[in-house]
């Protein structure tokens, strides 16, 4: 196995995290997401020639596989509206009903609900990053980052405790 092929493995194994993160909150479905893991990985793949060792690696996996997994959505989304008119929001519940369990399950759910890039902000916030950061991997200013971070938080902590 070549130098190149063991480095971006490595680079996928210490940042699997990043990748199913992602694929987790655009696929309701196993299969679905199984074919967006699949993507992502490919597309990163293909990018990994261009990665440049001065960027931070995880910031440019968040921006190709978000960039993959809106793709991903929107086609979808395309393809839904012309084969079922009318959708049904799915949840999944797990045999596991304590109150830990239940609130990140319902917090996913409401997370799946947001707009794409509402979502992918929302994404990078939890995952630690700091604004400049989330701005970076979503082409948008500090400024709108906080804003639109504020109400996405806003418009959550109000679904949940619907």
């Amino acid at each position: 196995m070549s130098r190149e092929k063991e480095y971006f493995l490595s680079c996928i194994e210490s940042n699997k995290g990043i990748i199913y993160k992602v694929a987790n909150s655009y696929c309701k479905d196993d299969a679905d997401r199984e074919d967006l893991l699949q993507e992502i990985i490919l597309q990163l793949w293909k990018a990994f020639p261009s990665f440049k060792p001065d960027y931070k690696l995880s910031t440019w996996m968040y921006r190709i596989a978000l960039n993959v997994a809106i793709s991903s959505y929107r086609k979808a989304s395309k393809r839904s509206k012309i084969l079922q008119p009318l959708c049904e929001t799915a949840i999944y519940l797990d045999d596991d009903t304590s109150e830990v369990n239940d609130n990140r399950d319902m917090l996913q759910v409401l997370i799946r609900e947001l707009k794409e890039v509402d979502r992918a902000l929302i994404l990078l916030y939890l995952d630690g990053y700091l604004y400049p950061e989330i701005g970076n991997v979503l082409g948008l200013s500090e400024s709108n980052v906080a804003t639109k971070l504020s109400r996405i938080k806003q418009q959550l902590k109000k679904k949940f405790t619907a």
